[in-house]
């Protein structure tokens, strides 16, 4: 298995941008599908991106796509989710979760996902 740890969030206004970072200790990082969740307050535990172990595909949730790109660096066991355009609606915590093998539909299940990270909170003020 693998350990997780996120960093990147923060305070940003409407139409900003923030990088939220996942680093991952492990040898076998490369062969783990990568996901980023997110919950808001009295909400469950949503996907945003995720990302195959071979980099592809990747996968996002409608609300996100053409804003959020989810990217995986193997040679430093990290992989980054880049947020432009944010919205007061994108608040919440943000957690990286690992997933051995290939994800294809069950991508956006918690279930799926065999470690997480403590989270990072995202917080975008209108």
């Amino acid at each position: 298995q693998v350990q997780l740890v996120e960093s990147g969030g923060g305070l940003v206004q409407a139409g900003g941008s923030l990088r939220l970072s996942c680093a991952a200790s492990g040898r076998t990082f490369s062969t783990y599908a990568m996901g980023w969740f997110r919950q808001a307050p009295g909400k469950e535990r949503e996907v945003v991106a995720a990302i195959d172990w071979s980099d592809v595909p990747r996968y996002y949730v409608d609300s996100v796509s053409g804003r959020f790109t989810i990217s995986k660096d193997d040679a430093k066991n990290t992989v980054l989710l880049q947020m432009n355009s944010l919205k007061p609606e994108d608040t919440a915590v943000y957690y990286c979760a690992a997933a051995a093998g290939r994800l294809y539909s069950s991508y956006a299940l918690p279930s799926r996902y065999d470690c997480w990270g403590q989270g990072t909170q995202v917080t975008v003020s209108s």
